[in-house]
């Protein structure tokens, strides 16, 4: 029963992942969310609890892993991401730049995965928030380092996947187009209907095993 679900949504202080613990909860899920530095709105739902990491610094996520060391969870979602300037390209763009949209986007969040995913039970679910624009067989051009950062996540997340031998589900999501800091305020979704079916995913997914890349409305995206 969800009452008895658990999940962990790393970065979850705003946007998709604070919609994602609001969400969950009002399903009757347990749920822990992650934040950088303090998030009022995330500590002010009912039941959550709340845990400190920066995706980008190594010493956290072992802190984190082994915080929760004696716990389980039947989702791990990694919702941390960034934008960087839409219009750079690999002509164009900054080393800096470029190095810190890879590290955020892609290196950061699957460093999490690996580190935490011995915390999700055989028969749990574990995602991470990418974008269509992540897809290398969809790609029509524009957001060119933003796209690469994402194709990068979703290499690397089915790398990892290829290195598993248990039966746990594996779920690449793209949420929408999501009127968030990202997402803009010209996107045709909210953050409640994106997460709504979002949530919706994975439960329709929950003990099928295997990996897909899926929108929030489960249909799958090529790769």
């Amino acid at each position: 029963m969800a009452g008895n679900k658990t999940a962990l949504v790393v970065a979850a202080s705003r946007g998709i992942g604070l919609g994602l613990a609001r969400e969950f909860t009002a399903r009757g899920w347990r749920v822990t969310g992650t934040v950088r530095s303090p998030a009022p709105e995330l500590q002010a739902i009912p039941g959550v609890s709340v845990e400190t990491l920066d995706i980008n610094v190594p010493e956290q996520i072992a802190a984190l892993q082994a915080r929760l060391a004696e716990r389980s969870f039947d989702l791990l979602f990694v919702n941390a991401g960034m934008m960087n300037n839409r219009a750079d390209t690999s002509a164009t763009v900054e080393t800096e730049a470029f190095n810190t949209v890879m590290t955020t986007n892609a290196l950061g969040p699957m460093r999490v995965v690996e580190a935490l995913s011995g915390l999700v039970r055989p028969e749990g679910t574990i995602a991470v928030m990418t974008s269509v624009l992540g897809s290398v067989a969809a790609n029509t051009g524009g957001t060119e380092i933003y796209r690469a950062s994402k194709a990068a996540l979703n290499s690397l997340f089915k790398s990892f996947v290829a290195r598993q031998r248990k039966p746990q589900t594996f779920l690449a999501v793209h949420p929408g187009w999501v009127q968030t800091e990202i997402g803009g305020p010209n996107a045709v979704l909210d953050v409640a209907t994106s997460v709504r079916g979002i949530a919706d995913v994975v439960e329709k997914r929950s003990g099928k095993g295997g990996v897909a890349f899926v929108d929030n409305n489960n249909q799958e995206i090529p790769w």
